[in-house]
């Protein structure tokens, strides 16, 4: 039987359990209570969300929409225009392309066009060169013999053919013809057309205008400059002006404003190559260039500018110049690079001419005096363009025979691209006879032939008439010189 002290026992784990039971029904009631909170505070998802309902709420449902199918066909147009404009841009390349194509093949018709018509021309143009020249020996052998002591003497103007300091004119070049431009051609096959021109010349004379060599030079131009020309010709030069005389002697007159272009050594080189190709100088110094035909005869050549000396603005020292060198040679034939440059500048005055500010002579007062010294011919370039040939008692002034051929950086409208070689017979008195005109012309960039249209001869005519009405000489079609009636 439990005892009474069990019995104390038992209540006292009854109690404990009782108390244990109350503590936790109060702990969950407070739970209770927290969780009800909690749930009344949070929001209500949406399944919980109540939803709308009735009209309001139909037509917002409709509304949402209508707005995700605009934003649907918002996006389908859009990819369709993407589509139409990338479409669009390969149609606009592809077009492009062609257009190139298209313009290439054409630029490269035009230039085969352009090369065989020159290349008929010139061919025409020897052909025409050849039979006057037949024509002349023909005639004069029916008409005056030779002379004893005759020499046949045949002058062009200004030769420049290319320049390896500056090359950037054949970009503007490219532009206006159409087809690429070389920056040098074979010298050779610039003069070639010419050489029947000079066919029975004993000497040929012309104006080397530029240095010729190559390598470093200093520069001439500045940046900014835009009446600037520095002209420097390839080595091979000097022997092509030699190889254009075949038989003749040639002589290279370097008394111009661009044979120092590459610098005082360039001046020397240039005299240098010439020298080794054959090629006679004058203009170098006051000293007359003395030629010795193969029949034995003596003639001397003296050059002068505006750019060196011997100056062609001092006349006194003109003529003693000139007087010295007729009291030991008896022939002499005066060679210049005077007067103002460009179409504008035909005309011949008796004035000082002046060109970018800078003083280029008086030709006339020039001329008379080194007639008045004893000179026996006059031969001025250096305008670029024809002018008069004055005839003074028995002796030639041609003013300027232009630009014989000038490949390269140079204007070539016309009047700039006409050109002349006079040939005269000089008798050791000195007296010309015999005197032909043959006019030349110059295709861009530079490229010389006979002119069978006679341009620059009935130009001089025209000059003369003008600028001289009692001594300009008179040419005829044929190119023929004659003393004014």
């Amino acid at each position: 039987m439990p005892s009474a002290h069990d019995d104390q026992g038992l209540r006292g784990v009854r109690q404990r359990t009782i108390g244990t039971a109350r503590r936790g029904r109060v702990s969950a009631s407070i739970a209770c209570c927290a969780l009800v909170a909690a749930l009344a505070c949070a929001p209500a998802s949406p399944s919980t969300r109540p939803q709308p309902s009735g009209p309001s709420a139909d037509s917002a449902r409709a509304a949402i929409r209508d707005s995700a199918a605009r934003d649907s066909v918002a996006r389908a147009s859009a990819a369709r225009d993407s589509v139409a404009r990338a479409d669009a841009a390969r149609e606009a390349r592809r077009a492009a392309d062609r257009r190139e194509a298209d313009r290439r093949e054409a630029a490269r018709r035009d230039a085969a066009r352009v090369a065989t018509e020159r290349a008929a021309r010139e061919a025409a143009a020897r052909d025409s060169a050849r039979r006057a020249l037949a024509r002349r020996r023909v005639a004069g052998a029916a008409a005056r013999p030779r002379a004893p002591g005759e020499v046949r003497l045949c002058a062009g103007g200004d030769v420049s053919l290319g320049t390896n300091i500056d090359t950037s004119w054949t970009a503007l070049a490219a532009k206006r013809l159409k087809h690429p431009v070389p920056a040098l051609v074979d010298p050779d096959s610039l003069l070639f057309a010419l050489r029947p021109l000079v066919a029975d010349a004993d000497i040929v004379l012309l104006n080397v205008e530029g240095a010729v060599g190559d390598g470093p030079a200093p520069r001439k131009c500045g940046p900014r400059s835009t009446g600037c020309f520095a002209l420097r010709q390839p080595p091979a030069v000097a022997g092509a002006l030699r190889r254009f005389g075949g038989d003749a002697i040639v002589v290279g007159n370097v008394a111009n404003n661009h044979a120092r272009d590459a610098g005082l050594p360039g001046f020397a080189e240039t005299q240098r190559r010439l020298d080794d190709a054959g090629v006679l100088i004058t203009g170098a110094d006051t000293m007359a260039t003395v030629v010795v035909t193969p029949a034995g005869d003596t003639i001397a050549f003296l050059g002068f500018s505006s750019s060196a000396v011997p100056d062609v603005r001092d006349t006194a020292a003109v003529r003693r110049h000139v007087a010295r060198a007729v009291a030991a040679w008896g022939r002499v034939v005066v060679t210049a690079h005077l007067g103002a440059e460009g179409a504008g500048a035909q005309r011949t005055r008796n004035a000082d001419e002046r060109y970018f500010g800078a003083g280029r002579g008086n030709p006339v007062a020039f001329a008379r005096a080194a007639l008045d010294a004893g000179a026996a011919m006059v031969i001025g370039h250096g305008p670029h363009v024809m002018r008069a040939i004055e005839w003074r008692d028995g002796r030639l002034v041609a003013y300027s025979l232009g630009n014989l051929a000038t490949y390269g950086p140079f204007v070539l409208r016309d009047p700039l691209d006409r050109g002349a070689i006079l040939c005269a017979s000089l008798g050791t008195d000195g007296r010309a006879a015999d005197v032909v005109v043959q006019s030349t012309r110059q295709e861009r960039p530079g490229v010389p032939a006979p002119d069978p249209a006679a341009r620059a001869a009935r130009l001089i005519d025209q000059l003369g008439r003008a600028d001289f009405p009692r001594t300009g000489a008179r040419v005829n079609a044929a190119g023929q010189v004659r003393p004014p009636r």
